[in-house]
């Protein structure tokens, strides 16, 4: 039995728990979990209405920190959101004692399971998760650089008319303003980007990708959708033992942080930073993101 605990009964929560329900995944428990229970036996009754017109029924219940002894994945979506106006630098403080609360509980468990992190600043708390925990690092895993990955994709797919499943290119570093596109490994097909893409037009890509949270914050309040369905993809691979590749946040040993970097995805967890060949610029570029 698959069982995943959700920590974050917020929008990012709630946007990767429907997308689990209505995505056919491979997860057969759900629970819910956040600082305010009643938040959270509403929303699981409500998920539970929406499971029935599910092609794949999956058990959803408000629970508390016990249910983390026998689960495979915590999900941590926990945390102060960023508002119009902040970086995601400017959670850290905050969100480092919400981690430091949550983390001390499912200590007092026996939970040996896959952390997937998706609160910001994503590699920040990742890295904390990891400190806190004593987990191993392969299993310790924070959502990176999928979401600015799969809005390059779709960048690309909508300037040149092209399936995004067609577009092989990442976004690696952090996750915000600092990260980049080596753009020197991204194919269309089979033939590199820049055929296709100008450097004005790589350029402009590059500020939509790194702006799009902040724009999407400006008129909504916050960015949901995208992640809920990046943390769905995460775990399906988890649970599928299907080693695909995610530019997830994972500890990178010579680098000594977590940064975003495409990397094999099974059941052990990340279990191989698949590192890229940049050019010398590129390379100048991801060391600085690494700083940041």
């Amino acid at each position: 039995m698959n069982k995943v605990v959700l920590i974050g009964c917020g929008n990012v929560g709630m946007s990767y728990a429907i997308s689990l329900v209505y995505g056919n995944s491979f997860v057969d428990e759900l629970v819910l979990i956040d600082i305010n229970k009643n938040k959270a036996e509403g929303e699981a009754l409500d998920l539970m209405h929406a499971s029935s017109c599910s092609e794949r029924r999956i058990n959803i219940k408000a629970g508390d920190y016990s249910d983390c002894n026998d689960a495979d994945i915590i999900c941590i979506a926990a945390g102060r959101n960023q508002e119009v106006g902040e970086t995601r630098h400017d959670l850290i403080d905050k969100n480092i004692s919400v981690f430091r609360s949550i983390i001390s509980e499912i200590n007092k468990t026996n939970f040996s399971g896959i952390y997937l992190i998706a609160t910001n600043p994503l590699d920040v708390m990742t890295y904390v998760t990891m400190k806190l925990s004593n987990a191993p690092a392969e299993k310790v895993i924070g959502s990176g650089t999928t979401l600015d990955t799969a809005r390059l994709r779709y960048l690309i797919s909508t300037e040149l008319s092209i399936n995004p499943r067609n577009i092989h290119a990442y976004v690696i570093g952090e996750h915000g303003d600092s990260e980049i596109i080596p753009w020197s490994n991204a194919l269309i097909g089979l033939n590199p980007a820049t055929k296709f893409l100008n450097k004005q037009t790589r350029n402009k890509i590059l500020k939509d990708v790194r702006n799009s949270a902040y724009e999407i914050i400006k008129k909504k309040g916050n960015t949901a959708y995208g992640i809920g369905m990046c943390l769905k993809n995460l775990t399906d691979a988890i649970f599928n033992n299907s080693n695909s590749i995610f530019t997830v946040s994972v500890y990178n040993p010579k680098l000594k942080t977590c940064i975003g970097q495409p990397t094999i995805i099974n059941r052990d967890g990340a279990t191989k930073i698949m590192e890229l060949d940049l050019d010398a610029n590129e390379k100048q570029e991801f060391l600085a993101s690494v700083k940041t």
